[in-house]
């Protein structure tokens, strides 16, 4: 039998640690295609944000008046609320959309200098 010398110790390591490195790549989880958010996706979230936010004045103006009896007034100004804060929703929505996609870009964009 040979004697063992570092070089061919040295050799055999870096050959493993290659096989080890190609093993993990081939085992890394690929990135789900799912998990970015479509353009439909962001409006049917837009749209859902704006519905709730009228939904939620509704109800708390229709149960304002039935507790006091009144004409539907509190449903109408609860009604109007409920629109403003689901426009005011929707609007921080497409900021951060734009931001994000403004993110994505810029490093798009510091990789291809590189």
């Amino acid at each position: 039998m040979a004697p063992v010398t570092d070089d061919d110790q040295k050799q055999r390591m870096a050959q493993l640690e290659e096989r080890l490195a190609a093993a993990r790549k081939a085992q890394e989880p690929k990135p789900r295609a799912d998990e970015h958010y479509s353009l439909a996706n962001q409006a049917w979230r837009m749209v859902i944000e704006l519905v709730a936010g009228l939904a939620i004045g509704f109800g708390i103006g229709y149960g304002l008046d039935h507790l006091f009896g009144t004409l539907p007034i509190f449903m109408v100004l609860f009604i109007m609320l409920g629109l403003a804060a689901g426009v005011k929703t929707m609007l921080r929505t497409a900021q951060e959309i734009q931001e994000q996609k403004l993110a994505d870009e810029a490093e798009k964009n510091a990789q291809d200098r590189d």
